[in-house]
This record gives structure tokens, sequence and C-alpha cells, in this order.
């Protein structure tokens, strides 16, 4: 099943709110399901993740559940390998032939 990031606004004090409407889209969206939401508060931006069969039933349950959103946009996501775990940006890089 297709993954979605739906895309809103918030200066921090309406995520909780946001969130609960996230919950409620998946209640009203057949096949919606809810998986979390990430809040960018430099941004004041909110992303809800979401599995959906298409992103026209995601923005019509949202709609129904007055989840505000300015657009929805599909995820591609590679499962990560064990090489990969744990990584992080300007960490020195360890020689895994040693």
């Amino acid at each position: 099943m297709p993954r979605y990031i739906v895309e809103s606004y918030s200066s921090g004090a309406g995520v909780d709110e946001a969130r609960e409407r996230a919950r409620r889209t998946a209640e009203l969206g057949d096949g919606v399901t809810y998986l979390r939401t990430i809040f960018l508060p430099a941004d004041e931006t909110v992303l809800h993740l979401f599995d959906a069969p298409s992103a026209e039933t995601l923005g019509e349950a949202g709609l129904s559940a007055a989840l505000p959103f300015q657009r929805i946009v599909v995820v591609v996501e590679e499962p990560m390998d064990e090489t990969q775990r744990g990584f992080r940006v300007g960490s020195p890089t360890q020689d895994r032939g040693s």
C-alpha cells in the first residue's frame, strides 16, 4: 500500500489537535492507516504519515476529519541495511574491512 506525507503548518500550539484530527482521518478513510506525526518547530511544519490506497482517498478523509493540509505527497522509503544503522552525519567513519 502506498505511503503518504500530509503536510500542514502550525506554530506548535495546535500540534496535539492536528494529531487527533490525523487519527480521525484514519477512522473516516476506508483503508487509511495513521502512522505518526512529526513536528518541525523551526519551520512550523507538521507532517503526518499515513498508509492509504490513494492520495484521493486520504485527501477526502482528511477533509472529512477537518485536518488542515497544504499538500499530500507520496513517500518512497528504502529499508536500511546494517551498515547504515546508527550512522550520524559528521561522525567519523569506521573502516568496516578491519
